[in-house]
């Protein structure tokens, strides 16, 4: 979708930086971070959110969090521990409405998080 930033993202017409990358996934910091860590995991193609994803779409959502995974290594805190979460519609507070998972940590998260 043209007017979609995170699509826009992915096609390289918005310059990002590239934390990990594979054939359908891409990994880039969030531009509003909430932790010292705080990187988002988007799938290539256009996808909603998980309210639109289809019985074969599921695995995909285990690709990102493997993605995730990869950053947290990369940025040093894969053993420290962090937190992936993905929000849905507007009370679950999604703003932008491309399927993307955030991938937070460098710093003790706090119970409940809502």
């Amino acid at each position: 979708m043209e007017d979609c930033l995170f699509c826009r993202i992915a096609a390289g017409q918005i310059r990002v930086e590239r934390l990990a990358e594979t054939d359908e996934l891409f990994s880039f910091p969030d531009i509003q971070p909430m932790a010292p860590v705080h990187a988002l995991v988007i799938p290539k193609k256009h996808i909603v959110s998980l309210a639109e994803l289809g019985d074969d779409g599921w695995p995909l959502v285990g690709r990102m969090h493997r993605l995730a995974v990869e950053v947290a290594r990369k940025k040093g805190i894969g053993e420290s521990g962090y937190r992936t979460l993905i929000n849905t519609g507007p009370d679950g507070v999604q703003t932008v409405f491309h399927l993307h998972l955030h991938l937070l940590g460098g710093r003790p998260m706090r119970w409940p998080p809502g």
